[in-house]
């Protein structure tokens, strides 16, 4: 096996190499069948532009994790690429303004988005999302009509969420009420939502203020009471992300905090065995947001034919084609034309995955400003690693809850200083 995969990755590097006159090469990963779709999306392009072939070079994930920064560090790699790690590379991004037809079309429709890829203090057009992926919630709506717990409407506040799953869980006998994902990533959202503040005003951590403490107290109290699932977050050690959809999918909590990624995953496993429904973040004193991510495509700097590759980033940013894109892959769309049009008809026959992607969608309008620069933060993964080893450990009953506060400081402010002396 270790000789095949060795084969497998030299010839990614063979075939990820940045084309010639007239080819713009694609390194593309699939989560789905999105590949599918992208390379009829190209053939259609190349009908209309018979003089640019583009070679759509399909791979695996650890490909783009792996290689492609190694090829990118050697001055190499493809024309284009699908990247989740957006900022770490931004450097390598082609700034496709001199390249693309209308530039202000791309800045009023990804613009919001610029940041999250391209070098801090530049104005480059780097690219643009091809989906967006939302933190949100799930509840079991079955699990609530048997236990006649109504479900919290819009605006919501988590402790309202918590007591209502609570009720659903004493009614039906369940092991909890509700679990969020083991990731400091997921509670992100709900702390900013509470009002916390933890980008401080020279751009690195602030230290925990009273409202990321008091969220991380309520959290860790749900847990002690058993309404909050323990084991998704004491099983696992250090930084080790868990996610809790399992837990959901076999009807043991009414109530899953994870994210958009989970629709199609729920839809495959649930079938009709219950009714569930997306129910977007639960609020805070400071909003209802959830924390925003996704991927992106970019152009490699690289590229010997920036002319041709500005011309097919520009076909598939039309926002006839993005909107064609995400109704086929069920992936939530970046671009604000077709989000503000709305009308997006995804193509799935659950009409329960299609009205949690609908919800989705609309949950995207409640992102809060702190929420959307956080992608873009480069001790974002600090944070998040910091929090999770050290919340877990209060879960655990390791030490005190108010005795972790300090701890993580501590730990985020020893990632930075490795971070920063890693420059």
């Amino acid at each position: 096996m270790k000789s095949i995969l060795g084969i497998a990755a030299a010839s990614s590097l063979a075939i990820a190499a940045s084309a010639g006159a007239g080819e713009v090469r694609m390194m593309w990963y699939s989560d789905g069948v999105e590949g599918e779709v992208m390379q009829d999306l190209l053939d259609r392009f190349m009908e209309e532009n018979p003089d640019i072939n583009v070679i759509l070079d399909n791979v695996a994930y650890q490909v783009i994790m792996e290689q492609l920064p190694i090829q990118l560090a050697a001055g190499e790699g493809p024309d284009i690429a699908r990247v989740t790690n957006l900022k770490e590379q931004a450097e390598h991004w082609l700034d496709l303004t001199p390249y693309v037809e209308d530039p202000e079309y791309w800045r009023s429709n990804f613009g919001d988005q610029f940041d999250w890829m391209r070098p801090d203090g530049t104005d480059i057009i780097p690219g643009f999302m091809t989906q967006l992926t939302l933190v949100g919630g799930f509840a079991n709506k079955t699990l609530f009509e048997q236990a006649g717990v109504e479900m919290p409407g819009e605006g919501a506040t988590w402790d309202e969420w918590v007591a209502a799953a609570t009720e659903v869980q004493e009614s039906q006998q369940l092991p909890a009420a509700l679990v969020i994902d083991r990731s400091g990533h997921r509670i992100t959202g709900p702390l900013l939502s509470s009002g916390a503040v933890l980008k401080g005003e020279d751009g690195k951590p602030a230290p925990l203020d009273a409202a990321a403490q008091d969220f991380i107290t309520r959290l860790v109290g749900w847990t002690e009471s058993g309404q909050h699932m323990r084991d998704v977050w004491v099983s696992a050690a250090g930084t080790t992300y868990r996610s809790g959809a399992d837990e959901f999918i076999n009807a043991n909590i009414a109530m899953l905090y994870s994210g958009s990624w989970q629709v199609a995953n729920l839809s495959t496993k649930i079938g009709d065995g219950f009714d569930w429904v997306a129910i977007g973040s639960p609020c805070g004193s400071a909003g209802c947001s959830g924390l925003p991510g996704g991927a992106a495509l970019v152009a490699n700097k690289n590229t010997s034919n920036p002319e041709d590759v500005g011309k097919v980033m520009d076909f598939l940013a039309r926002q006839d084609i993005v909107k064609e894109f995400s109704e086929r892959t069920l992936f939530l769309p970046a671009h604000k034309g077709v989000i503000e049009a709305g009308g997006l008809d995804f193509q799935t026959e659950d009409p329960q995955a299609k009205a949690a992607l609908e919800k989705f969608v609309e949950a995207t309008g409640a992102l809060i400003p702190a929420a959307n620069e956080i992608p873009a933060w480069r001790y974002a993964n600090a944070m998040y690693g910091a929090m999770v080893n050290r919340i877990s450990q209060a879960m655990a009953g390791e030490m005190p809850v108010e005795e972790i506060f300090p701890r993580i400081d501590s730990d985020i402010a020893e990632q930075v200083a490795a971070a920063d002396g890693g420059q």
